[in-house]
């Protein structure tokens, strides 16, 4: 009889499981660095009436610091034919998931202008099969900057750690450099592009002789945080990351708007688009706020005042 009951089950089960939605999350960085941030894209889904697991299923696909198998992790989601694709970690996620599909809804999160880089029509009406988040962190170096020599007015030659294959990287390192020079400073570009490059970026900084540095916006630079923040440390080198993350793993100092914030933002329209929203007609999001964080422990490892007008304007001190 049981074995007749689970028969009769089976069934049922296969037919539930069928109607739960697939969401595709596609990502270029590692997962076990990049948690937090799949951890806000859930609590967004959450937020939206969708649990992981209960009424809905994730299909994960990490590119694990190789921009070039994004498009067939792409390839692979559309395969399963998923309701929604989340094409997070800027626009090469974006391009991958729409070269893959012009069908399939996309949500995507970057932090560049995804009208300039051809990923929407407009950014109150995207048209189309994409819409999502933009944190526009990557037009911020120049600031970064400027708040790097507020706090370290004796470093005179900064490197700017960045990934080339990420498309916004020309017009980052140009704002870098301008706002370097406007300030009687120079800005060095040491180009990473996959994990295994970090250590002759870092050999390269210190032939160069630089003394401080800026992280550009590009998720392999934030998955590698802990790599850049140690080299910071070990060679006395105050340092501005674009999100809050570098100031909380050891760095003086971050500047930018939220990615937290962001990936919560994406999992909340992610679930919209579950409930019958049109993803051509969902804005694109924008943050309205930008997080200033000041790491005094380490500023006091490195021997440096923050000035008390700085302190002020931090969103957060991390004693």
């Amino acid at each position: 009889m049981s074995l007749l009951g689970g028969a009769a089950v089976a069934p049922h089960v296969a037919r539930a499981q069928q109607r739960m939605p697939v969401i595709g999350f596609l990502n270029p960085a590692f997962p076990d660095t990049y948690a937090f941030n799949a951890d806000a894209f859930r609590e967004g889904l959450v937020q939206a009436g969708f649990v992981e697991g209960r009424n809905v299923r994730i299909e994960y696909r990490w590119g694990k610091g190789d921009y070039s198998v994004l498009p067939q992790l792409a390839q692979e989601l559309v395969a399963l034919n998923v309701s929604v694709i989340a094409a997070t970690g800027d626009i090469f996620s974006a391009r991958s998931a729409l070269g893959a599909t012009r069908t399939i809804p996309i949500v995507f999160t970057l932090g560049a202008d995804p009208v300039r880089h051809g990923l929407v029509a407009s950014q109150n009406r995207p048209g189309g099969n994409a819409t999502g988040v933009n944190l526009f962190s990557s037009i911020l170096s120049g600031k970064r900057v400027q708040f790097l020599s507020e706090i370290a007015p004796q470093a005179r030659r900064i490197a700017l750690f960045m990934n080339p294959s990420n498309v916004s990287a020309v017009a980052e390192q140009t704002e870098a450099q301008e706002g370097a020079r406007a300030i009687g400073r120079e800005a060095f570009v040491l180009n990473i592009r996959t994990p295994s490059e970090f250590d002759a970026a870092f050999a390269e900084c210190e032939r160069l002789k630089c003394d401080s540095y800026i992280t550009a916006s590009d998720p392999l630079i934030l998955d590698r945080r802990a790599q850049i923040v140690a080299f910071g440390q070990e060679h006395h080198h105050p340092g501005i990351g674009f999100v809050r993350q570098f100031a909380t793993a050891g760095a003086l100092i971050s500047y930018g708007p939220s990615i937290t914030w962001m990936y919560r933002q994406a999992g909340i329209y992610v679930g919209e688009v579950l409930k019958g929203a049109k993803v051509g007609e969902l804005p694109v999001l924008q943050p309205t706020e930008f997080e200033t964080v000041i790491n005094l422990k380490t500023a006091k490892a490195l021997g440096l005042e923050v000035p008390p007008v700085l302190l002020a304007q931090a969103t957060e001190v991390i004693e």
